[in-house]
């Protein structure tokens, strides 16, 4: 099997670093416009922390696991400023930005209120090994997605409970069962994929924490993060002892937007468009405005943005099932929005998607490629002998079970016990998208306790999932200009591109990367919802 763009063994240069020895420095408590959590905001950019040598296992910081013995030294004030001060430049120079939160129409009018993305300054050290593993994994998970969709009775079955105690899964169900009784066929399916990764530090494991079907956001601006830290190791790489070759190069957005493009085709009118379905408010449009560029400069494809409240009001399907909107035939939906319960304010909302499901547009994702998505298929699907259900390759079952962590449902009365006992083992996950939904702690002994007393179906809106510990290290956060040196994890997501029609696969392959990086006192990992930086790979 293919490894995808990127995948390929790269080695190692080592060099001297332009070293300052670590002192205590004066700081001031400085809370990130962008970020729930407070960072340390450094004058003179030093830091107390002792930094050790970490496992070729790891993902750690470049700049902190590669010093001889670990020592506790970093970048002097003088170098770190040049460096940081050449990254701003470059990302707005190249549109690596973002809506400033802090000006009221940066979410609404392109060009106003913009800011540079939140990144890492140095690319994040993943084996060699890992990376592969990741890369091999994204067509495997692509094709199980197709074929789990197919399964209406196993995604009917295993939701049943879930939409009981929850509202919003329970209207996606019933699109999905209104479907079924009209016997809708979706003969073009299209799945823009990313299936997010950690590296459990006690087991030296590659373990998946989740598989994202909907809004699987930052292809655009992940692919200029990698072309941001190759050009900075191409000018300081050799002060830095890191070589620019060692970032694999990242087509997230070409590759995303070349997949929405042949899904177009395959849709064959060439007076239709790709309508992208946006938040109301959505500041990183930027990310998505680099798929619609691509879409019409490289492929000629003309795209539309709306919000569902729009396409209620400017929708409609004609009797031969095509979907026109503002006067617009739409061959492709990509959905931006409506992953969420906030995108579904009024019955507009959902009349938008029950009229999108209804048509013969090719959706991105289906009804039934949503709710594979969910946390709670995702757990049936670790269930022994579920997978067989789907995939007959022995082969290919052993390197999907490989990187499962443990997934338990609550009507397991044993685990729960255990999770209550030690609860900084596991986390509790409700099944919802987008950053800041789970649970950690002491909060999954509470919650725990206050669901089994309510003595309700209200376990089923809940997964259980073992707790990834990932080595820590220290980097370089940049964020509003500033540089917060802090003790960080990655997390490594992997795009994946699925076109089939009827039988006949199209596209099937890896489609680039993501990495997010985050200060290790913080459990969520959303970038958009100010948890962490962007960032991207150098193969070790």
């Amino acid at each position: 099997m293919s490894m995808g763009v990127g995948c390929s063994n790269l080695s190692l240069s080592l060099s001297v670093l332009p070293l300052k020895t670590a002192t205590t420095s004066r700081s001031e408590r400085y809370t990130n416009p962008f970020s729930s959590f407070p960072l340390q905001y450094h004058r003179s950019r030093h830091t107390s922390f002792t930094m050790s040598l970490s496992s070729s296992s790891s993902i750690s910081s470049p700049l902190a696991a590669w010093r001889p013995g670990g020592s506790d030294q970093l970048l002097s004030d003088e170098f770190l400023d040049k460096v940081m001060n050449d990254a701003l430049i470059w990302s707005a120079l190249h549109g690596l930005v973002v809506g400033d939160r802090s000006n009221s129409r940066s979410g609404k009018v392109p060009g106003v209120g913009m800011v540079h993305a939140p990144f890492s300054l140095t690319p994040t050290p993943v084996p060699t090994s890992y990376w592969r593993q990741a890369c091999e994994l994204a067509p495997l998970f692509n094709e199980l997605v197709d074929r789990v969709s197919l399964d209406a009775e196993f995604l009917q079955n295993s939701l049943s409970r879930t939409k009981k105690v929850d509202e919003f899964t329970g209207r996606l169900l019933e699109i999905h069962l209104k479907m079924l009784s009209l016997n809708k066929k979706e003969e073009i399916r299209l799945g823009l994929h990313r299936s997010d990764y950690m590296i459990d530090s006690e087991t030296d494991m590659l373990y998946q924490i989740e598989l994202n079907t909907i809004s699987s956001s930052f292809s655009g601006l992940g692919s200029l993060v990698a072309e941001l830290h190759r050009n900075l190791l191409g000018h300081y790489g050799k002060d830095l002892g890191l070589d620019f070759r060692n970032v694999p190069e990242n087509p997230a957005g070409n590759q995303f937007a070349g997949s929405l493009a042949k899904a177009w085709s395959e849709y064959n009118d060439s007076s239709s468009v790709v309508m992208v379905v946006v938040q109301d408010e959505e500041r990183n449009m930027y990310d998505q405005y680099w798929l619609s560029t691509v879409l019409k400069d490289k492929h000629g494809v003309a795209s539309i943005r709306k919000t569902l409240a729009e396409i209620d009001a400017q929708g409609h399907v004609l009797p031969n099932g095509t979907l026109v909107v503002d006067g617009h035939s739409i061959a492709v939906v990509y959905f931006r929005a409506g992953y969420t319960p906030n995108d579904y304010p009024s019955e507009m909302e959902w009349r938008a998607r029950l009229l999108i499901e209804g048509s013969i547009a090719v959706k991105c994702p289906s009804i039934a490629y949503h709710l594979v998505g969910t946390k709670k298929i995702q757990q049936e699907l670790a269930k022994p002998d579920i997978l067989e259900r789907f995939i007959e390759n022995k082969d290919q079952l052993a390197t999907l079970r490989k990187c499962f962590a443990g997934l338990w449902s609550l009507d397991n009365e044993e685990i729960v016990r255990t999770a209550i006992d030690k609860p900084e083992l596991y986390v509790l996950k409700p099944q919802r998208e987008g950053g800041g939904n789970n649970i950690y702690g002491t909060d999954v002994r509470e919650t725990l306790k206050k669901l089994r007393n309510e003595g309700n179906d209200g376990l089923a809106a809940y997964i259980l999932m073992q707790r990834i510990f990932p080595k820590d290290s220290l980097s370089y956060l940049i964020r509003d200009g500033i540089s917060h040196t802090e003790k960080t994890i990655s997390e490594l997501g992997i795009y994946g591109a699925y076109l089939r029609n009827k039988d006949k696969v199209i596209v099937n392959e890896q489609s680039g990367y993501l990495m997010r990086t985050k200060v290790s006192s913080s459990n969520e990992g959303g970038v958009a919802a100010g948890f962490a930086v962007l960032d991207s790979v150098y193969l070790t």
